[in-house]
């Protein structure tokens, strides 16, 4: 299994380089950000310093979205890095959430995602696409690479996300609720005639490796919030009650009044007062370092080829540390 380290992009962006090349050190092989231009410093620039700064670790937003740049830019971007950095980037993608809703846009279109998607792969690789019903090519790419890995939880982006990306990725840690999503989006890419292990599956979430497991809830619980967004989205799609999406993944947001992005991804906020213990437990990675191997390893079972760890708390360091000592060794020893 490969593992990979989450942060905000908060000034400065000096730490943010620091904890990459730390992780690095400790055997995590991806290094991905957040991406909201408003929210936080613009990611992609401290990728290529991250990049300079790091041997081999592929670098990556966790997620960016087709609306704030444009897709020719996306592309050049990622194209630029490569030819920098050696094809050392992917492409985390989905339909936007702070990104669009703290400057008061409402999440793209599925069939816009799955358009960009396709755009923004063959553009960084060099090859020609259709950007706004025009073709065009970047001509200066050679030998490019970009894996575009998308980010989905509702049944039509599972399929589409089985349909187009090269991987999956999905932000909770719950096996049950891995295990269906895992399966949703392999029998779409069979029933696109793709092969489904093909799919890179990545689970992102946070991890908080100690003893105090009160204190690593009221760390972690934001996380909560942050799906309890797009867990919103499909209950007003699909309803309280449907069988297209299970009850263990929508049930808990019944108290949910509403959400400030103000305090998005952050320990603290305020918005997520409504997450109960049992969510924090299911969806996060919480305890001592042998509880986190345990989970992993049901993951790894289900077919998840990346954790990528979330690591917006009060223990960065100690948690990368820990993964790298106990329980990187323990999963893939």
């Amino acid at each position: 299994m490969d593992f990979g380290l989450v942060l905000q992009t908060d000034p400065p962006a000096s730490a943010v380089v620091s904890l990459m090349r730390r992780a690095e050190r400790h055997g995590f092989r991806y290094g991905w950000t957040f991406d909201s231009a408003v929210l936080w410093q613009e990611p992609f620039v401290i990728h290529s310093r991250i990049l300079e700064h790091t041997r081999a670790l592929t670098v990556g937003p966790m997620v960016t979205n087709p609306v704030t740049r444009s897709w020719e830019v996306t592309a050049s971007t990622f194209a630029t890095l490569n030819d920098m950095y050696g094809n050392r980037t992917v492409c985390g993608i989905g339909r936007g959430d702070s990104a669009l809703r703290v400057a008061g846009r409402p999440p793209t279109t599925l069939a816009r995602l799955g358009e960009a998607m396709r755009a923004i792969r063959d553009l960084a690789e060099g090859r020609e696409a259709r950007v706004d019903g025009r073709s065009i090519r970047i001509p200066w790419v050679r030998d490019g690479r970009l894996p575009v890995w998308m980010a989905a939880y509702g049944p039509k982006a599972l399929a589409l996300a089985g349909r187009e990306a090269d991987g999956f990725i999905l932000q909770l840690a719950d096996p049950a609720l891995t295990e269906w999503m895992i399966r949703s989006v392999r029998r779409a890419a069979e029933e696109a005639g793709r092969d489904p292990a093909e799919l890179t599956i990545c689970v992102a979430a946070p991890a908080y490796v100690g003893d105090d497991l009160a204190h690593a809830r009221e760390q972690c619980r934001w996380f909560g919030g942050m799906v309890g967004n797009h867990v919103a989205d499909l209950v007003s799609r699909y309803g309280e009650h449907s069988d297209a999406v299970p009850e263990a993944l929508t049930a808990y947001i019944k108290a949910r009044e509403g959400y400030d992005y103000r305090h998005h991804g952050r320990a603290g906020n305020p918005s997520t007062e409504f997450v109960p213990d049992e969510i924090v437990d299911r969806f996060c990675l919480l305890g001592p370092a042998g509880a986190h191997t345990e989970k992993l390893l049901a993951l790894r079972d289900l077919g998840v080829d990346q954790f990528a760890l979330y690591a917006m708390h009060d223990a960065k360091e100690a948690t990368v540390d820990a993964y790298g000592s106990e329980v990187i060794p323990a999963v893939n020893g």
